[in-house]
């Protein structure tokens, strides 16, 4: 018999229980916090010359994914987003606990899986040098990519490994989209939750961020940061960003749930809010962000922004403008120091934000250009931003309980 649940009429409570991150700067909350206490960045300007990677932490995978037949048959990104997911389960305290991962909702944002290197290579040459003719493209794609490539690159193949690894077998939803499908991800975990349909999920997302691959999609259109890295409101002049390598998930569920398990909470998640704008003329971006923290609705005198700005033009200077008219409120841009995760980076800020109001801090400003101001008192509210590099708005509100 199918599950009965009551009507709701005010939305659920939602509480962020768990937060499982690995990223440069290491894996777990504390290590995090101390790193980002201590203004750590670790960053490579030489393995991928000319372009600056954020490269991931040496992690331990048995730690999380314990089955090395798990690992191998998994991609870079698969196996950084189910390690940062364990992370999560462990931190929230239901790992293994089958009655509640039985139960547990999952959504993940991801991109696409990881190519062919040598295939990509032969047809970019030939097309150099005149020789990709519809019938050698043809032959590439018949003789040369392998039956189970695609299957390997689907997007859902994370949500399917952490379900594997970890045991979360409730509903699975995967979003595709940049940015946009990390804030999408948790804005519809968030819904559900306050609507009733859901007591407790995990959502978040990984991203492989030293990937040739990646670095090449991105060149195109001339959003790699080239030769050094600095933060990302000094790069006006030599605008992109630098990816990074990490996994951030979140494990959010209504306050009756967590309270009947006896779990503490980081912070509450009040809000989530997207939007799309179309971008066509200057100042849609800005104008957008306005729009979404008005909707936040009235904000308290210690409220703080984490940011995941890209440092990718015009995107970055459009957020800067808005972030002017709230020159007053201390902000922190994650993409200085754990470089841009994509997918990933909104969960990020998320939980960044949820660490901070747990600890009673904001951690410092890592920026020279003065964007980023001191804030001695702790903050009880945080608005987390990502803004896309070419698409997609989104905000959420995280607020002490």
């Amino acid at each position: 018999m199918a599950e009965t649940r009551p009507v709701v009429t005010e939305p659920v409570e939602a509480w962020i229980t768990g937060i499982g991150l690995a990223s440069s700067l290491g894996e777990g909350p504390d290590a995090h916090w101390e790193a980002l206490n201590a203004k750590r960045v670790n960053v490579d300007e030489t393995s991928f010359a000319p372009y600056v990677v954020h490269p991931l932490s040496p992690l331990t995978y048995d730690a999380q994914i314990p089955k090395k037949g798990d690992q191998r048959q998994m991609e870079a990104w698969q196996r950084i987003g189910t390690y940062a997911a364990g992370l999560a389960l462990d931190s929230a305290g239901v790992k293994g606990n089958k009655d509640i991962l039985s139960k547990m909702d999952m959504i993940v944002a991801a991109g696409g899986g990881e190519r062919d290197l040598n295939v990509d290579s032969s047809i970019l040459n030939a097309e150099a040098y005149g020789s990709a003719t519809p019938s050698y493209l043809n032959e590439k794609l018949l003789n040369d990519l392998r039956p189970t490539l695609f299957l390997a690159q689907l997007s859902n193949l994370l949500a399917g490994n952490i379900a594997i690894v970890h045991g979360v077998t409730g509903s699975s939803r995967t979003f595709m989209g940049e940015e946009a499908a990390g804030v999408d991800a948790v804005r519809i975990a968030l819904a559900r939750i306050a609507d009733g349909q859901s007591d407790i999920a995990l959502v978040g997302a990984g991203h492989n961020g030293e990937r040739k691959d990646m670095l090449l999609l991105y060149e195109f259109d001339n959003f790699n940061l080239r030769d050094k890295h600095s933060s990302v409101w000094d790069r006006k002049d030599h605008s992109g960003f630098a990816l990074g390598s990490g996994g951030a998930f979140l494990v959010i569920e209504s306050k009756a749930h967590a309270e009947a398990r006896g779990a503490k909470p980081f912070a509450r998640l009040k809000t989530v809010i997207a939007d799309r704008a179309r971008r066509k003329d200057a100042g849609e971006v800005t104008a957008s962000l306005d729009k979404l923290w008005t909707n936040l609705g009235p904000l308290k005198q210690d409220a703080a922004i984490i940011t995941g700005a890209t440092g990718a033009e015009p995107a970055t200077s459009e957020e800067l403008s808005f972030l002017k008219k709230h020159a007053d409120v201390a902000v922190r841009a994650t993409g200085t120091t754990f470089g841009h995760a994509v997918e990933t980076q909104f969960p990020l800020g998320i939980g960044l934000a949820a660490l901070a109001i747990s600890r009673g801090a904001l951690y410092p400003p890592n920026d020279s250009t003065g964007v980023e101001i001191e804030m001695s008192k702790p903050p009880s509210q945080i608005v987390v931003i990502g803004t896309g590099h070419w698409r997609g708005e989104g905000m959420a509100l995280v607020e002490a309980i």
